[in-house]
Formats: structure tokens, C-alpha cells, sequence
């Protein structure tokens, strides 16, 4: 067993389970993806209980907020799911052990571009990515049973809501930019939708039609805690 899986078994056990994440499918997942594979660089700081900088301004998530985001969402062998803010294409690949087919859509042309070749090359052939306006999803793919957000909006996009499939679980952080939001898990019901408040998170704001303009600030303000929960 290489050092880097010992780091992984040891990511999972203490900052994931610890904090009461139980799916079995969702920790076995963690335990198995490259988390190192997915940081630019050495990756020496890979299983820090922490978001890690990724580049343009971006920040791979905590890895206790990915296993919570993914349990959340209840995926299924069978599954259809679609991710929105890709990034470097880790918590696509997490999920992509879980379901039977990804879509990841990245706004950042730069970051979508090293996720495809990344997970092209580490086999993952369930998981496409998509160089697009995450806040619009991706409506010809749809309907999904699972939809992520990795970014935070002022509301939920509606656009993403149309693209939810009966039965589907939408889990997204809803909230001012820069400051603390609501994880909600939303559940499309025969009777309409169900939310849930699953706590306070810190994410980057949702940029695009159905989520926040652009913002001014520079790179290294907006990735502050990133993907991170409180």
C-alpha cells in the first residue's frame, strides 16, 4: 500500500467519517480517488483538511464538504449526474465512482481543459466536461437524478431546477458572495420541491445568466475558503 493511500484511508477516517459522513459507497469512493492527481504541483499538501489552490483564481474543495455534498445528493449506480464549477475535476471524479455517467460543466476555459486530459488520463470514462455558463447546466444532456453546485448563487438557478429529474436531489450553497451561505439540498417531489438546510459553507460566488456577474475583486480575494464548511 503506497504512502498516498495510507494519506487517503486517513483523510476518510478522521476528516470525513469523523464529522459524521456514513454512506459506504461515498467513503469507498474517497478512499480510491487520487487526491494528489488532482493538485497542481507536488501535491505534498494534497489530504490537508483544507481547500487548496488550483489555479486562476480557484480552489479545489475540503475534502469533508465533497464526501457531504456527495451524500447529500444520494447518488445511485444508475444515475445521471451533473456537476456545476468542475475545477480540476476531483469531486467529477469522486463522483464519477458513484454514478453511472458525469457531466461536469467549468466556466474557466483553462481549468476545463486540464480536467478533460486529467481524467482522460486517469480512466475515467463515465465523466465529460463542458467549457460553458454552469448557471444554465447543461439542458440538451438533461433530465439529471443529481445535480451539484460547487459555486454559491443568490437563489437556486432556475434553469438547473428544469433540468431536475423526478426523484432528483439538487445540492447547492445559496447566499451572498463573500460572506457565509446555506448548503440546501433540494428534492424534486410529486407534490413540488423539498428543501433542506444542511448548514453553514463558504464558496465562491456562481458566476453567469442565472448566477452572479462578474466579480472585481482579484483572484486571490475570492478563493478564500472555498468549498469549506463551518
Amino acid at each position: 500500500m503506497s504512502d498516498r493511500r495510507q494519506e487517503r484511508l486517513q483523510m476518510v477516517a478522521t476528516q470525513i467519517e469523523a464529522r459524521g459522513v456514513r454512506d459506504p459507497r461515498v467513503l469507498e469512493a474517497m478512499r480510491h480517488v487520487p487526491r494528489e492527481a488532482f493538485v497542481p504541483g507536488s501535491g505534498a499538501d494534497a489530504y490537508a483538511d483544507r481547500p487548496l489552490p488550483i489555479g486562476e483564481g480557484q480552489t479545489i474543495s475540503q475534502p469533508y464538504i465533497v464526501a457531504a455534498m456527495l451524500e447529500a445528493a444520494e447518488i445511485s449506480p444508475d444515475d445521471r449526474v451533473l456537476e456545476i464549477g468542475a475545477g480540476s475535476g476531483y469531486a467529477a471524479a469522486v463522483a464519477g465512482r458513484l454514478a453511472r455517467e458525469v457531466i461536469a460543466v467549468e466556466r474557466i476555459g483553462p481549468l476545463a481543459a486540464a480536467a478533460r486530459e486529467r481524467l482522460a488520463r486517469l480512466g475515467y470514462e463515465n465523466i465529460e466536461i463542458r467549457h460553458d455558463d454552469g448557471s444554465r447546466g447543461w439542458p440538451e444532456k438533461g433530465a439529471f437524478d443529481a445535480i451539484l453546485v460547487a459555486a454559491a448563487g443568490p437563489e437556486v438557478p432556475p434553469a438547473l431546477l428544469a433540468q431536475l429529474a423526478p426523484g432528483g436531489r439538487l445540492v447547492m450553497p445559496v447566499g451572498p458572495r463573500h460572506a457565509m451561505q446555506r448548503l440546501l439540498r433540494l428534492r424534486r417531489t410529486r407534490g413540488g420541491i423539498e428543501r433542506d438546510d444542511l448548514g453553514a459553507v463558504a464558496f465562491v460566488p456562481l458566476i453567469g445568466a442565472e448566477g452572479f456577474t462578474e466579480d472585481i475583486r482579484l483572484p486571490h480575494e475570492h478563493r478564500r475558503n472555498e468549498g469549506t464548511s463551518q
